[in-house]
């Protein structure tokens, strides 16, 4: 009888060895499951319709894209920081006419352009952001500048743009930021306003000319090699803003948020609402303190939380392990990912 039951302890050792085996083998292809590097993008959000797209113009939104994303995707398969995927890539973007940030920056009531930025260091939670430049070519990188050689957050108006020059950033000549179809989208809204209208056909038109008017701004999150996320976002604004309007953009955990912890977001939509519901931050805090996943969190935040108030726009994100979203309660959304395989995604429209 002894025997038997020395038999029955060493068999259930046995077994017991070998499921905490197994276990140790599936922790391990769980750890290696972790992506090395990835990067997200988003080129604004909005009624964006395949019914209102050219091939020609879809083709150059999705070109520009492709090109935005590939600058950071080298730069983070090289051992760069995510802080530089980061700025590198949004410049890019910034650089194009296409979208609502730095030359294609959409004109204020006055018809002038003023551009907000900011960015974020997840692993230090250090952040900069700039507000109503007019003659800062980059302004991500005047909120980079912001963040690492000053001891400021925030720096807006004339302020930033001495602040900027000290610091050796491109400057230009207000005009460089005119393109002829923003200044048109605001001559039609200001034509509009002339314009005496029932009730019902003036909210249409705001719902399909002004509400999506400020649609169109830029932003990249991204993990590197070294676990570090970061986030930043672009924007000219709302067309037709006055009185200094700033949106979502340049403030920290609204337009904003990276957290080595959690994730990193950048945000594009209905500044005003996106501010109230503190957005950005909002989703790092349900991972955080709720244990949500990246996608929960989202999902929450964009399809609930955000609608609630009246405000709609989409995020997109990036947690620790390189788990990657783009979120919105749009029509459409320009956006674009890669992950450590090298394999992209582009997408504009929502069923995509």
């Amino acid at each position: 009888m002894k025997n038997i039951f020395l038999s029955l302890a060493a068999l259930v050792v046995i077994t017991s060895c070998k499921n905490d085996s197994k276990l140790n083998v599936q922790a391990s292809k769980v750890e290696t499951e972790k992506a090395q590097f990835s990067i997200v993008i988003h080129g604004g959000a909005g009624t964006i319709l395949k019914t209102n797209m050219t091939p020609e113009k879809e083709a150059a939104y999705q070109a520009k894209l492709e090109e935005a994303i590939k600058v950071g995707y080298d730069i983070l398969k090289n051992g760069g920081s995510s802080l530089d995927a980061v700025e590198k890539t949004i410049n890019v973007m910034e650089d194009s006419p296409l979208f609502n940030a730095g030359k294609g920056a959409v004109f204020t009531n006055a018809e002038t352009n003023e551009l907000d930025a900011s960015i974020m260091d997840g692993k230090t939670l250090n952040a900069g952001a700039s507000a109503g430049t007019t003659t800062v070519k980059n302004p991500i990188n005047l909120a980079r500048a912001v963040m690492e050689k000053s001891p400021h957050v925030m720096l807006s108006g004339k302020g930033a743009e001495t602040f900027a020059e000290e610091q050796g950033l491109t400057i230009v000549e207000p005009d460089y930021f005119f393109t002829e179809n923003r200044f048109q989208a605001l001559k039609k809204i200001k034509d509009s306003e002339k314009i005496e209208l029932d009730h019902n056909d003036k909210q249409a038109f705001y719902d399909h000319e002004i509400k999506d008017s400020k649609f169109g701004t830029v932003g990249c999150v991204a993990l590197d090699k070294n676990g570090n996320l970061a986030a930043g976002t672009s924007t000219g604004g709302m067309t037709n803003k006055r009185y200094g309007r700033i949106g979502d953009a340049p403030i920290i955990g609204a337009g904003t948020y990276a957290n080595n912890n959690t994730c990193a977001v950048s945000s594009t939509g209905w500044g005003e609402f996106f501010i109230r519901a503190m957005v950005a931050h909002d989703i790092s805090a349900l991972m955080e303190y709720k244990g949500l996943t990246l996608q929960e969190a989202a999902k929450e935040v964009i399809q609930k939380k955000v609608p609630e108030l009246g405000g709609d726009g989409g995020i997109i994100a990036i947690d620790k392990n390189g788990n990657m979203v783009m979120e919105f309660n749009t029509a459409g959304m320009y956006r674009a990912s890669m992950n450590d395989k090298g394999e992209l995604f582009l997408g504009i429209y929502k069923d995509e």
